[in-house]
């Protein structure tokens, strides 16, 4: 049996998956409200303040937009560097350790900038802050908390074998929120630490990691499906 082309299955995976992530993506700008997220990410050009472009949502949005053919250029660099030494799943390995940074960092800094409450505000009934959210038409908060950890819910098993489990990225997105939520508190910055925030973020690292499960699975049913050597009779 030729066994020539089975490394490249992995590398062949993952370009289809950029391919499929880049057509969605410029689908997104074709077909999308683009002057509209234009208009917005041009707004901290107008006053191109320190505090604006790193103290706003606008400002953020901006540099991360911005910081997006640096996160290509990573990708590429650390590929290159693996595929040098051997390592056969380089590309995937490298787009996860980006993905995962450009695809959280930004959401970790949104939720760090200050709010519009009076002091720290702690809420540790559930579904409370949910119904307030929904009452308030505020539909997009809910989408940011599912976000927030989506980057890390969908690649980290790529990445990580230890990770490759749906109740692991949920235990892990959850530690990771209440880090947050604990740091909004201790820092004073405005907001409300919640306990419904906790929920949201865990469900969307766990829904995005449901959605990779075929590309993660594969892998480890792969491994699990290889002989192993017969134990060697005692003397």
């Amino acid at each position: 049996m030729d066994h020539s082309e089975s490394p490249s299955a992995p590398t062949r995976r993952t370009r289809r998956t950029v391919i499929g992530l880049a057509i969605l993506a410029a689908a997104v700008v074709a077909f999308g409200p683009g002057h509209g997220v234009l208009r917005i990410l041009s707004m901290p050009l107008r006053r191109p303040g320190w505090d604006v472009w790193v103290g706003t949502f606008n400002g953020v949005a901006l540099i991360t937009v911005a910081a997006l053919p640096l996160a290509a250029l990573a990708v590429w660099a650390l590929a290159r560097r693996r595929l040098a030494a051997g390592v056969t799943s380089a590309w995937r390995m490298s787009l996860a350790e980006v993905g995962i940074v450009y695809g959280t960092v930004p959401w970790v800094w949104i939720t760090m900038l200050p709010g519009d409450e009076s002091g720290a505000v702690v809420s540790l009934a559930p579904l409370r802050d949910l119904h307030t959210v929904f009452e308030a038409g505020a539909t997009f908060q809910i989408l940011g908390n599912l976000l927030l950890f989506a980057a890390l819910g969908l690649l980290a098993p790529l990445r990580f074998a230890a990770l490759a489990s749906v109740s692991r990225i949920l235990a892990l997105a959850a530690g990771c929120s209440v880090l947050v939520e604990t740091a909004q508190y201790v820092l004073r910055l405005d907001r409300v630490s919640s306990v419904d925030d906790v929920l949201l973020n865990a469900a969307g690292a766990g829904l995005a990691a449901l959605a990779s499960r075929p590309w993660w699975r594969a892998p480890a049913e792969a491994s699990s499906d290889r002989p192993r050597p017969a134990p060697v009779p005692g003397r």
